[in-house]
């Protein structure tokens, strides 16, 4: 997966994923909304992927939306982003959790 805002790797059944505008602080923007969206779709559909880390390039992990474009947080990257996660599938906790409960 090649993308503008976000770098990937999948390592032993987790997927990393890390946001890289460290030259921004890693601010939100249109581009790394689309890139989420499209990632976490495809993320989804691979049985290899157990886990999901997200960070953040540099020294921050994200200092929020970026406003300096004159772009906000929409309703429709809103509504995409919710259907999305509502599609998403919720595997159970690996063995070794669900002994800790």
């Amino acid at each position: 997966m090649a993308y503008e805002t976000l770098l990937t790797s999948l390592e032993d059944g987790v997927m990393t994923v890390t946001l890289n505008r460290p030259d921004k602080l890693n601010a939100f923007n249109t581009v790394m909304s689309k890139e989420l969206i499209d990632f976490f779709q495809r993320v989804n559909a691979m049985d290899e992927v157990r886990a999901i880390v997200v960070t953040g390039s540099g020294r921050a992990f994200c200092a929020g939306a970026d406003i300096s474009g004159g772009s906000t947080f929409t309703t429709t990257f809103r509504d995409s982003f919710t259907s999305s996660a509502r599609n998403t599938r919720l595997m159970p906790p690996p063995p070794s959790s669900r002994s800790m409960r």
